[in-house]
C-alpha cells in the first residue's frame, strides 16, 4: 500500500451568517479553494483525478451534484469528476479519508478533498424542514428508529447538555473555555498565524480574508447574559459554535505523483479512523474514536503535538480533555469553532488546514483531528508533518 501526502491545504476565512460571504454562491465559494490549490501547487488542473466534497445541507444552491458544480465554477477542466458526501459535521473530514484511501490503494494519484457550506444561503436543516412544512414525508427518522431509541428526535442541543451534565461541566467553566477560544483566535489573527492558510474571496465589498466571527472584546460578563438554549440548561449560543459560511480544500498525492511532478508535501497521513456509537448522546463519540485511532497508529497521546477537536459546543472538547487527560495547551491552539465558526461540511478540511500549517510553523511532528457528528459517528485523522 502506497503512502498518501498532503501537498497543499487552504481555507477561506469564516464569514458570519448574513455577513461578508452572504452574497457568494456556495459553488463559487468552494471553487475559490479549488483554484487556490491548483495555483499554489503549480499542477496542471487536468491531472486531478477526482474531487470529493463534504456538504451537510444538500438543498437549494447546494443541491444537484454540488461537488460537480464547484468543479464547473473553478479552473478545473470539465473532465475532472466530483462527488458530494454527507457525514454531517465530519463531511469534509470523511472526504479527506476517501481521498486518502483512493491514493493509498493505488487507484488514483492526485485527488482533492474539500468542503463548502453557506449557512446563510442554505440554512441548516432546510433540506428536511422545507419538506416538513410542505407536508412531504415523515422526516429523516422512521418511527421504527425513534421507537428503538425511545425519542421523538435526535437533538444535538440535548446531547451537548447531557454531556455537560455527565462530565460535571458548569456554565461558568464552559463560558471560560469559550472566552479562551476567542482570545486564542484573536491572538492568531493579530500575529498573522492564519496568513498562509487563508485564500481571499472576492466579495461585493472587496477581498475577504479575515475570520469574521472572532470577538476581540469577548468577556465573561457578556457571555453570562446569553440565554441557555434549553430551559434550565448551561449550553448557550456563547459557548457553542457559530453558524458560518466557508470552504476549505486539501490536495492529496501519492508517492509516485510527488516524485513525477516534483511536489513538496507538507504532511503524510498516519491513520484514518471512523467509529459510531450512541445516536442519542451522539457527540461523545470522539473519545472512543481517539483511543482507537491511537491504538491503530501505535501512538500514545503524549506522541501527539497538537490536537484539533471541533468545538461544536464547549462541552465536547472539554469532555474529551477530561476523559483522555490531554494537556489543554495542545488543544485548538489558535481557537476553535466557538470563535472561528463551524461551516458544517467544510469544517473537517478547515481544521486539517489549520493543523498542518500550525505543525509546520511550530516545527512539530504529529497532529490529531477529531470531529463529533450527527448520528453518533466520529472521524479521527492523524498526520505527520514533513
Amino acid at each position: 500500500m502506497t503512502e498518501a501526502f498532503i501537498v497543499q491545504a487552504v481555507r477561506t476565512a469564516g464569514g458570519k451568517r448574513n455577513g461578508a460571504l452572504a452574497g457568494v454562491h456556495p459553488a463559487d465559494l468552494g471553487a475559490t479553494v479549488l483554484d487556490a490549490l491548483i495555483e499554489r501547487s503549480g499542477l496542471d488542473p487536468a491531472l486531478i483525478e477526482d474531487v470529493i466534497v463534504g456538504c451537510v445541507t444538500q438543498a437549494g444552491e447546494q443541491s444537484f451534484a454540488f461537488g460537480r458544480n464547484m468543479v464547473l465554477s473553478s479552473c478545473l477542466p470539465e473532465s475532472v469528476p466530483a462527488v458530494t458526501v454527507d457525514r454531517q459535521c465530519g463531511s469534509s473530514q470523511q472526504a479527506m479519508h476517501f481521498a486518502f484511501q483512493a491514493v493509498m490503494s493505488g487507484a488514483q494519484d492526485i485527488v482533492i478533498a474539500a468542503g463548502a457550506e453557506s449557512m446563510t444561503r442554505v440554512p441548516m436543516g432546510s433540506n428536511f424542514r422545507l419538506h416538513a412544512k410542505a407536508g412531504i414525508g415523515d422526516g429523516p427518522w422512521s418511527r421504527r428508529i425513534l421507537e428503538r431509541y425511545g425519542v421523538e428526535e435526535f437533538n444535538q442541543f440535548v446531547s451537548a447538555q447531557r454531556i455537560a451534565d455527565k462530565y460535571g461541566l458548569s456554565r461558568e467553566a464552559m463560558d471560560e473555555f469559550a472566552l479562551l477560544s476567542h482570545q486564542k483566535a484573536a491572538q492568531a489573527i493579530q500575529s498573522g498565524a492564519f496568513k498562509q492558510e487563508i485564500v481571499p474571496v472576492q466579495c461585493e465589498n472587496g477581498l475577504f480574508d479575515q475570520d469574521e466571527g472572532v470577538r476581540f472584546d469577548a468577556s465573561l460578563e457578556a457571555m453570562s447574559k446569553v440565554r441557555s438554549i434549553l430551559e434550565g440548561g448551561s449550553v448557550t449560543a456563547a459557548n457553542a459554535s457559530q453558524m458560518t459560511d466557508g470552504a476549505a480544500g486539501i490536495l492529496i498525492a501519492s508517492e509516485d505523483a510527488v516524485r513525477r511532478f516534483n511536489l513538496a508535501p507538507i504532511a503524510r497521513v498516519c491513520n484514518l479512523t471512523v467509529t459510531a456509537g450512541d445516536p442519542v448522546l451522539m457527540l461523545e463519540e470522539p473519545i472512543p474514536a481517539t483511543r482507537k485511532a491511537l491504538a491503530r497508529a501505535k501512538l500514545n497521546l503524549d506522541d501527539i503535538d497538537l490536537f484539533e477537536i471541533n468545538e461544536a459546543f464547549a462541552s465536547i472538547p472539554m469532555a474529551w480533555l477530561s476523559a483522555l487527560g490531554v494537556d489543554p495547551a495542545k488543544l485548538n491552539v489558535h481557537g476553535g469553532a466557538i470563535a472561528l465558526g463551524h461551516p458544517l461540511g467544510a469544517t473537517g478540511a478547515k481544521l486539517m488546514t489549520t493543523l498542518v500549517h500550525t505543525l509546520a510553523s511550530r516545527g512539530l511532528r504529529y497532529g490529531l483531528q477529531a470531529m463529533c457528528e450527527g448520528g453518533g459517528t466520529a472521524n479521527v485523522t492523524i498526520v505527520e508533518r514533513l
